[in-house]
C-alpha cells in the first residue's frame, strides 16, 4: 500500500537557554552555572518548578519519522554539530516540501509555541505552515494552525477531547499498547547528559519517542477507520523492518521491548 499523502511525526529536547536568560535578567559577567542559578532560584519562586517557558527553551534536537510512498525513515535533523536554528529552518524546509500531515504528542503545548519562539529569534521562514488561505486558498480549511483540524495532529490533545483534564503521558499510553515506551532516558535528564557532551544519546532518545508517537497514531488511524487490519498489520511490519535495518543501540533495544 503507498501512503495516502505524507506524515511526518516530531519531537522535539530543549535545555534552558542560558543566554536568553542572561539577557533578559541583566546578568552580565556571569557565567553559565551562576546564570542557571538565578534562573532557577527565579522560576521556582514564580511556580513552584524549574522548567522554563517555551521562549527560554533552547533547541539542541529534533527528531522525526517520515511516512510517504512506500517508504518509512526515522532520523535526528542535521548532525551534532548543527546550530539551533539551522534545525528549525529545516523542520520547517521539511514541511514546505512535502506538505505532510504533522504528528505530535502535546506539540501543540510544548514542541510548536518552543519552535515558534526559537524560529522567530533566529530569522527563520516558515511560509507553508503560517498558511492559513494566503498562499494556498485550501489552507483556510486544512492548516496547521487549526486546533480542531487534523494537519497537525497532536494526539496526546485529540484523546483527551482538548479538555486537558484528562491528558496522558505518551510513555504510559505506549506500554499500555506494548510499545517500548521511553528507554533510559526522559526529558529531566535531557540538560544533565547535555551539559556532559552526550547529544548522541539525547538524539536517540528524542528518536524513539519519535517512534512511540508513530506506533500510537498507527493504532488512532485504525480506530478511525482509516487503517484496516491488514494495512495496520503492514505498516507495524513496516517499522520493524526499519528496525532491523537500522544502525544504533537504541533502535536493537527499542525492537527487544517491543512486545505486542
Amino acid at each position: 500500500m503507498s501512503w495516502r499523502e505524507p506524515v511526518l511525526v516530531f519531537d522535539i529536547e530543549t535545555i534552558p537557554d542560558l543566554d536568553g536568560g542572561r539577557r533578559i535578567m541583566g546578568l552580565d559577567g556571569m557565567n553559565d552555572a551562576e546564570v542557571w542559578s538565578a534562573m532557577r532560584s527565579m522560576r521556582l519562586a514564580e511556580r513552584g518548578n524549574d522548567f522554563m517557558p517555551g521562549h527560554l527553551q533552547r533547541v539542541v534536537a529534533i527528531s522525526v519519522a517520515l511516512r510517504q510512498g512506500d517508504s518509512f525513515k526515522c532520523w535526528s535533523i542535521g548532525d551534532e554539530s548543527a546550530e539551533e536554528g539551522e534545525l528549525i529552518q529545516r523542520f520547517y524546509d521539511g514541511i514546505d516540501k512535502y506538505r505532510p500531515i504533522i504528528v505530535s504528542w502535546n506539540g501543540g503545548g510544548f514542541d510548536l509555541p518552543v519552535l515558534h519562539y526559537r524560529g522567530l529569534l533566529h530569522d527563520v521562514v516558515a511560509p507553508r505552515y503560517w498558511d492559513t488561505g494566503h498562499f494556498d486558498r485550501e489552507a483556510k480549511w486544512d492548516n496547521y494552525l487549526g486546533r480542531y483540524q487534523f494537519r497537525h495532529t497532536d494526539l496526546m490533545d485529540v484523546l483527551a477531547m482538548y479538555s486537558g483534564r484528562q491528558n496522558a503521558p505518551l510513555n504510559e499510553i505506549a506500554i499500555l499498547l506494548g510499545f517500548p515506551g521511553k528507554l533510559g532516558m526522559d526529558g529531566s535528564k535531557v540538560f544533565d547528559a547535555y551539559r556532559d557532551g552526550d547529544l548522541a544519546g539525547i538524539r536517540a532518545y528524542c528518536e524513539t519517542d519519535v517512534l512511540n508517537t508513530w506506533l500510537v497514531y498507527l493504532r488512532f488511524e485504525r480506530m478511525r477507520g482509516r487503517l484496516s487490519p491488514e494495512q495496520h498489520q503492514a505498516e507495524e511490519a513496516r517499522v520493524r523492518e526499519f528496525l532491523d535495518g537500522a544502525d544504533g543501540a537504541h533502535w536493537s533495544e527499542f525492537s527487544a521491548a517491543w512486545t505486542n
